[in-house]
């Protein structure tokens, strides 16, 4: 396991300050605010330690309300909502300095049997045929903006394989669509709460710039301010988050600073594993 998949791993891992009341912490990076794909897993492990590993999340539905600070803890706390026969509520408010920054309420459910059905997968290149993103950046050069060649270039616990960059080498309006191939950077523990909590981390990672596309800009414009103002997840069937993913996402609708973005997630085989909507600021900064 790599040295970043481990450090990712552990701020996973919180820390029990109470029955209901863990701590977080941010890893060490120069970020100027804590990642929140980073609060939506840690949020999501706090409610399901609270819960039986018999019963696990199908939805977390969250709200980011403040810029956390990557240099101090944060303090998840749990509130039970329900305990019924077949699902479990939990509420989870993310504190740092006395304040609420983020809130999420998972469901939880027992596993069931029912009936199955679901979308196909898009057509996609296979990820092992694709180059990496190292040689993606070196075929750009300088016509790739400084921002995104820093984003890909920097180690980090999940590996990225967009489907397609040349909307960063030829700029202009497109439809707003965006193929990503994503996993961890190593093997995972056989924990499926690990493998969830990876990818909610990664979910958080690219959707935002879907809103974009139809714009020809992107968050790595320094003319756009960028932020996830809410998020949601839900867990159709197992998977690994160790293996290649598929997040296909797309933009319906921009309007008021804001844009809104889905995606959805399958395995190379072609199973739909989850589903994610969010809705993300992003402004145009004025001179």
């Amino acid at each position: 396991m790599t040295d970043i998949v481990t450090e990712l791993l552990d701020i996973l891992d919180l820390e029990r300050l109470e029955e209901d009341l863990f701590r977080g912490v941010s890893p060490r990076v120069s970020w100027p605010r804590v990642f929140g794909g980073q609060v939506v897993a840690q949020a999501l492990v706090a409610a399901s330690r609270t819960v039986p590993a018999s019963r696990p999340p199908h939805s977390l539905h969250a709200y980011f309300l403040l810029g956390g600070d990557p240099k101090a803890p944060i303090i998840y706390e749990v509130e039970r909502i329900r305990d019924g026969g077949s699902f479990t509520t939990r509420r989870v408010r993310a504190i740092q300095h006395g304040r609420p920054i983020f809130a999420t309420s998972v469901s939880f459910q027992t596993e069931e049997e029912g009936y199955a059905h679901q979308v196909p997968m898009p057509g996609a290149p296979d990820p092992d045929a694709l180059p990496s993103v190292r040689t993606l950046i070196e075929r750009g050069g300088a016509n790739l903006p400084p921002a995104l060649t820093g984003y890909f270039a920097r180690p980090r616990p999940i590996e990225l394989k967009p489907v397609d960059l040349r909307r960063y080498l030829e700029p202009g309006p497109a439809d707003p669509v965006c193929n990503v191939w994503l996993r961890a950077a190593s093997r995972l523990p056989d924990d499926p709460a690990i493998h969830r909590a990876v990818l909610a981390y990664a979910s958080d990672m690219t959707l935002l710039d879907a809103t974009l596309i139809a714009h020809g800009r992107s968050v790595f414009d320094p003319g756009i301010q960028g932020a996830s103002l809410d998020h949601a997840l839900w867990f159709h069937r197992p998977f690994r988050a160790d293996s290649w993913l598929l997040y296909t996402q797309d933009s319906p609708s921009t309007g008021g600073a804001r844009g809104f973005a889905r995606g959805q997630i399958f395995t190379q085989d072609g199973a739909l594993v989850a589903s994610v909507a969010q809705e993300g600021l992003i402004r145009p900064r004025r001179a």
